[in-house]
């Protein structure tokens, strides 16, 4: 046998165990609302090829590949636990097994792990909490997917309506045709139909109406059977208390804005300040994706090093809010064409740091070049440091980090040297610290952050509606803290 034989040997072997997970972790899912994790990314309804890549990853961080072979037992040991709802990351279970000298056994290691999650330390399925988008644009379709995605377990977050403008003929169809087709996402993962008759969107088994109002006003949302909902508010024409106060209508208990809120509207990036979010307040924002990139590795490093002062450089992927060609805008370059120029526009990342870092002594500045691409950004931050470090001293940390701290669904980490801009659609990080790109000089630190301005940002969204909600659950093995 050759070389190249016993490669695809191994292959087709590591295969066969990955597709005996997939009905464990459905089950999981299903039954008693558990998520399988691996290094904080979810194998639920994820393929055979998907679930090896994701266990090759690991590579990158860690510096070894995780073989399928060493977490499949941890996965065989869940089965036999008495689980209640929550997120178990195998992969954390695999490393901190590989680390523990006791000699317990993989049972019993798992079931230590897990304790607070199984017998009487489990808590019961929630209610599922009524979700309705206000607008249905580039975040409100992807809140949509995230929404369905979740779905799966029949608790949790439930989507039960889309409120939109009055539209023309077809206006149902090509709203569906939006869902189900993206030039930079692809395809809706499930199918989906529409009942003109009654105006619902089916996706997934998910009864959606559309609601068409051309102001929040308008909208009695106990009409539809929907109560206590949480309303996220992706159009950004509310932007203070006053204006997304609108929302509040018979059927909604709270708003969500996916832009950053103006006032004493509460900025909140998930990860970093979402715990300060008081249980009476009825609106809140989760601020922008340039705050949620910029945010987490700022905290983190701050932790560690402590930060004097900073600057942010965004280059942004162009948006909806620019012209494809050179027309009239209410402000001064966003006139000119988006797909054809690079364009010096203003941020307001770096003010907004201050609301979620309300500890940071430092001074933020911050600008922005929206570039001719459709998506994922780059955020370049330039921080003076309060000591001394060396370039390899920030990247294990920072790769720790994304491994095994709060911060881990936040922040992640690669070291590719070949990586750029369209590697990154489809993230569910907040942020990405590109390490090759790191510089390091003593006190200055300059961190490449790449992010995916719709798809990793919708992701912080949901999280944040997932805690005030009530349906977050909790994590095992917890992360360091």
């Amino acid at each position: 046998m050759t070389v190249n034989d016993d490669s695809f040997t191994s292959w087709k072997h590591r295969e066969e165990i990955a597709e005996s997970m997939i009905p464990i972790i459905g089950r999981l899912h299903r039954e008693r609302d558990v998520t399988v994790l691996l290094h904080s990314r979810s194998l639920v309804n994820r393929s055979v090829v998907s679930i090896l890549k994701t266990h090759r990853f690991a590579r990158q961080i860690a510096g070894e590949e995780l073989s399928v072979t060493e977490t499949l037992p941890f996965l065989q040991a869940l089965t036999a636990l008495d689980l209640g709802p929550s997120q178990i990351d195998i992969g954390m279970l695999a490393a901190k097994y590989k680390a523990d000298n006791r000699g317990l056994s993989v049972e019993e290691f798992t079931t230590e792990a897990v304790v607070g999650a199984t017998g009487a330390n489990k808590i019961e399925r929630r209610e599922p909490r009524d979700v309705v988008l206000y607008g249905f644009g580039r975040i409100g379709r992807l809140l949509a997917r995230l929404l369905i995605e979740k779905t799966g377990s029949g608790n949790g977050l439930r989507l039960r309506a889309v409120v939109v403008r009055g539209g023309g003929d077809q206006d149902l169809v090509k709203r569906a045709s939006l869902l189900r087709r993206d030039s930079i996402h692809g395809q809706f993962h499930g199918t989906i139909t529409v009942d003109e008759t009654n105006g619902t969107l089916v996706a997934n088994g998910n009864e959606i109406k559309v609601i068409h109002a051309d102001d929040p006003s308008e909208v009695d949302y106990t009409a539809y059977g929907i109560k206590d909902a949480i309303l996220i508010d992706n159009t950004g024409k509310w932007r203070d208390r006053e204006g997304l106060s609108k929302h509040l209508r018979p059927g909604i208990g709270k708003v969500v804005l996916t832009a950053p809120g103006k006032g004493d509207v509460p900025n909140i990036v998930h990860g970093v300040n979402h715990d300060m979010i008081k249980p009476d307040e009825q609106i809140l924002s989760c601020a922008s994706c340039t705050t949620n990139a910029i945010v987490p590795p700022l905290k983190a490093m701050d932790d560690e090093f402590g930060v004097v002062r900073g600057h942010v450089e965004t280059v942004h992927s162009f948006t909806n809010d620019q012209n494809l060609l050179d027309n009239y805008h209410k402000s001064d370059r966003r006139g000119r064409s988006a797909p054809l120029n690079m364009v010096i526009t203003e941020t307001g990342a770096a003010s907004a740091v201050a609301k979620a870092l309300p500890d940071l002594k430092a001074r933020i500045t911050g600008s922005s070049i929206r570039v001719p691409v459709p998506d994922v950004s780059i955020a370049i931050l330039n921080l003076q440091l309060a000591r001394e470090t060396t370039r390899d001293e920030v990247l294990t940390y920072l790769r720790d980090v994304s491994l095994t701290s709060p911060l881990k669904r936040q922040i992640d980490f690669i070291s590719a040297p070949d990586a750029v801009s369209s590697d990154f659609i489809g993230s569910r990080h907040a942020s990405i610290v590109d390490a090759g790109a790191t510089k390091v000089d003593g006190d200055n630190a300059i961190l490449y952050l790449w992010y995916d301005n719709e798809f990793g940002y919708s992701c912080q969204v949901i999280r944040v509606v997932q805690h005030v909600s009530g349906v977050e659950y909790p994590t095992y093995p917890a992360p360091a803290v």
